[in-house]
């Protein structure tokens, strides 16, 4: 059985948090992650396991770290300083010394929407060796679709699809995320699968976007115990 992860819901406040987690829960997901840039993140940290008790009988949550910058020396910055504070560190792509600076760095999980505001899908070959030996996940947004109209969606769906290109044949992980900032801005899970088997990923494709969230959280669980990649620390 497959689990639904979605890693990037907008963070609110407690009760907003509250009432998107109950929805997604109704709608079918397994676990959110509630996604706040680098100067809300630290703040939320203050109610977060509140609110993961409140959920734990109906959905799993937790907190990415989305670090918008167009300065590539701060992203390195702000990674360092927060990756062990989160359980997934995603960077807003669309800047191209961005998009390289985060397929180029082990420490971050996720490029999110490298095509944004651009009129290409902000990846190359290149970049997509880079995202693959770096185990970088390449991260698309639902509201992209849901939010643009007529030859901005479009365009949007070409990104789509060239980033489908490059994720065959170079293999870099991908995940599918809704980005929603309101419960207005949610589906149930089988409208969200079906809308992106329309973009043209194939089911298999979308099931293992899934389980590639699931198992970047499961990883950073355990980045404590790593002494490098694949060793880790075992109790005695």
């Amino acid at each position: 059985m497959i689990n639904m992860f979605d890693l990037n819901i907008n963070g609110d406040s407690y009760e907003n948090n509250l009432k998107l987690a109950i929805q997604a829960h109704n709608y079918g997901w397994k676990h959110i992650n509630f996604s706040y840039d680098q100067n809300d993140f630290d703040n939320a940290l203050t109610f977060k396991d509140e609110l993961k008790d409140n959920l734990k009988d109906q959905i799993d949550i937790d907190y990415t770290l989305y670090i918008k910058s167009n300065n590539p020396s701060e992203v390195r910055k702000i990674t360092n300083r927060y990756r062990n504070k989160a359980s997934c560190i995603s960077v807003l792509g669309g800047n191209l010394k961005i998009n390289r600076t985060s397929l180029e760095n082990v420490q971050i999980d996720v490029l999110s929407r490298p095509y944004l505001k651009r009129y290409d899908a902000g990846l190359n070959h290149i970049l997509a060796r880079e995202a693959k030996e770096n185990n970088v996940a390449i991260e698309l947004f639902f509201t992209d679709i849901l939010k643009s109209y007529l030859s901005h969606r479009s365009k949007i769906l070409s990104n789509f699809r060239d980033l489908y290109i490059l994720h065959r044949k170079y293999g870099f992980p991908l995940i599918l995320s809704s980005g929603a900032d309101s419960i207005f801005d949610m589906r149930t899970v089988q409208d969200f699968k079906a809308v992106f088997a329309q973009t043209g990923l194939s089911d298999l494709e979308v099931n293992d976007s899934f389980k590639t969230a699931e198992n970047i959280l499961k990883f950073n669980d355990e980045r404590k115990n790593l002494i490098l990649s694949g060793v880790k620390v075992v109790d005695q």
